[in-house]
């Protein structure tokens, strides 16, 4: 779920329908160079200098600086005892992100536009006197009828949900999450940049991007334990 990484980043930091609309056009932009960054990391030959920056219960974080930006991007890697399905069901069930991404306050499908297709709001809790922050943002889940893997792209998207008083609307994050199958379990590439806005700096995002994604990760290793995900099946994902 895109904005695992969205809330972790936040909530860590603060411990020490197309259109030519030039906003989207410049959002598109961005979105596109992230994925050119997470592309060759993925690649032998890749240019990105991914850094290792926190390791607990064979969960890997690591950081990136980005081009153009302050805030670098965050990449968590881990394997898990899990299918394709159960990987899948448990991103693309929005609603019960409150139950394992961290400081998540709600979680609601805005709009579902076919299975793998889908936008939803969150509002993340931030200590006060910080504002609360929120987004809506876009999933959408592709296979590879060749290798298997699935990835699942999740940028923020503008408006669908009006403003709320007092809470500070994140439009400037783009995630990307990567699942293969390997000997009947799963490979997790989770990656993220994003801006959480309002007055958090960039050098405090950045010092304590870790924590949120690894507490994030490890409640999500236990959320795959629940039957509803255990017993997944999916027409569209082939294990």
């Amino acid at each position: 779920m895109l904005l695992v990484g969205v809330v972790e980043v936040w909530l860590s930091c603060l411990k020490s329908s197309c259109t030519t609309d030039p906003y989207f056009i410049q959002q598109m932009q961005k979105f596109i160079l992230l994925l050119v960054i997470i592309g060759t990391s993925l690649s032998a030959s890749a240019q990105v200098k991914w850094k290792l920056i926190a390791e607990e219960e064979q969960i890997r974080i690591f950081s990136s600086a980005v081009p153009e930006s302050k805030i670098k991007a965050i990449k968590v890697d881990c394997v898990v005892d899990a299918s394709l399905a159960q990987m899948v069901s448990l991103v693309l069930d929005v609603e019960a992100g409150t139950e394992w991404v961290y400081k998540t306050k709600s979680c609601t499908l805005v709009r579902r536009v076919s299975p793998t297709d889908l936008y939803y709001h969150s509002e993340i809790s931030l200590p006060w006197p910080l504002d609360n922050r929120d987004f809506v943002a876009h999933l959408v889940a592709r296979q590879d009828p060749a290798t298997k893997a699935v990835t699942i792209d999740g940028p923020v998207v503008g408006g669908m949900v009006p403003k709320k008083k007092n809470v500070v609307r994140v439009s400037d994050s783009k995630g990307r999450w990567v699942l293969t199958p390997i000997a009947g379990k799963v490979r997790i590439e989770y990656m993220l940049h994003t801006d959480p806005g309002g007055y958090l700096p960039a050098w405090a995002v950045n010092a304590f991007a870790a924590e949120g994604p690894m507490e994030t990760f490890k409640s999500m290793k236990q959320q795959l334990k629940l039957p509803k995900y255990r017993n997944a099946s999916l027409t569209f994902i082939a294990n």
